[in-house]
């Protein structure tokens, strides 16, 4: 397949309802996309970067500017998908940017094809349950309502962001309005430190399905020491970047699930290898998102079919965040979603709702 040209494009695109975490609040998603044109299809990439460097040191600026500056100069005249993850290889870091670039390249090969996303990765589901995230807020009844909100509307897990000093009565209060039939986890984006744990096992009372990243992201050890002051299951993301650190964290006792997140990973091929690679090892793995248009949501949809994803994932439906969704958006159903099954990402944007949102555009001839 032969490149032509790759368009940068960024859209501003208000959320609902602002989102906060232990690590900061957003209110409108700076987000880049990256078609890829060939003379048989074009593709589409999200790059799930967010604006600042909070979440992980890449932000949507510094992405674009490696995808113009080193990663579009390496690609070879003609490629595959599988040539981009061993072209841009040697290039360190920047996983945000090289997946989404590798998501561009493998939807307009797949679009070229007639293949759909989910069965070149494998998919054994035509839907996935869904679970929803949900942020630190106000108050607890703030919290309470919104969480009754959500199961009306069908989801059937439910996650709590927490901090220290938002941790214990949250839970609590969410348990015992919602019984404790209620598949419910917590998710601390690396708030705590080691000398929280006796802190953090007051949450074992509230039969949690997980504790997800309680601790920095580049301490595995400390993440085992921890695992074994708990009765809860202690889940990483932002520890996770490849499928070595995941054998890492298996081998050492880190973790006994694994949130996976492909622009986390360097893109979906490497999804794939972590999710291979913690079935064989009994690992539970789960989808997790980072408030994705229907673009983003559409991959991750395809990946949470795979067999190994055993826990639903934060592939919420398009309202959840976004009023409009850019391309046509993803309803609930019985708290499911359908795998799209068209070829590629199966969806695409609607023209004039990305003209809409789009705040800037640059267009690169290779």
């Amino acid at each position: 397949m032969k490149i032509t040209g790759v368009e940068l494009r960024r859209i501003a695109m208000p959320l609902v309802a602002p989102f906060r975490t232990s690590f900061g609040t957003e209110t409108t998603r700076d987000i880049l996309l990256v078609r890829v044109v060939t003379p048989d299809a074009e593709g589409w990439g999200e790059c799930v970067a967010m604006s600042e460097p909070l979440y992980s040191p890449e932000y949507a600026d510094g992405a674009a500017d490696v995808i113009r500056r080193f990663l579009l100069p390496a690609l070879p005249k003609t490629l595959g998908v599988h040539d981009v993850g061993r072209t841009l290889e040697p290039i360190k870091g920047h996983r945000m940017a090289k997946a989404a670039l590798e998501t561009a390249v493998l939807d307009a090969q797949l679009r070229a094809s007639g293949e759909s996303f989910g069965r070149f990765l494998g998919a054994a589901k035509t839907r996935v349950p869904c679970g929803v995230s949900v942020g630190i807020m106000d108050s607890v009844p703030q919290l309470l309502d919104a969480v009754a909100g959500y199961l009306d509307e069908g989801y059937v897990r439910i996650k709590l962001k927490i901090e220290p000093g938002w941790d214990v009565e949250p839970v609590r209060a969410v348990r015992e309005r919602f019984g404790d039939d209620l598949l419910l986890q917590v998710d601390a984006n690396a708030a705590y430190t080691l000398a929280d744990a006796r802190q953090l096992a007051r949450l074992d009372a509230f039969d949690l399905l997980l504790i997800e990243q309680p601790l920095a992201n580049d301490d595995l050890v400390q993440h085992a020491g921890l695992a074994r002051k708990l009765k809860t299951p202690i889940c990483l993301d932002e520890s996770i970047e490849s499928a070595e650190h995941a054998a890492a964290a298996i081998a050492l006792g880190s973790c006994s699930i694994i949130n996976i997140k492909p622009g986390r990973l360097g893109g979906y091929l490497q999804a794939r290898r972590v999710h291979d690679l913690c079935r064989a090892n009994g690992i539970a793995v789960w989808c997790g998102g980072m408030l994705e248009t229907g673009l983003g949501r559409a991959a991750n949809v395809a990946l949470a079919a795979l067999p190994g994803f055993t826990l639903p994932g934060d592939t919420s439906g398009s309202r959840r965040y976004y009023a409009t969704d850019i391309t046509e958006p993803f309803e609930l159903a019985d708290g499911h979603l359908k795998v799209p099954t068209g070829p590629g990402l199966g969806v695409a944007p609607i023209p004039e709702v990305l003209d809409e949102v789009t705040t800037s555009t640059e267009w690169i001839t290779l």
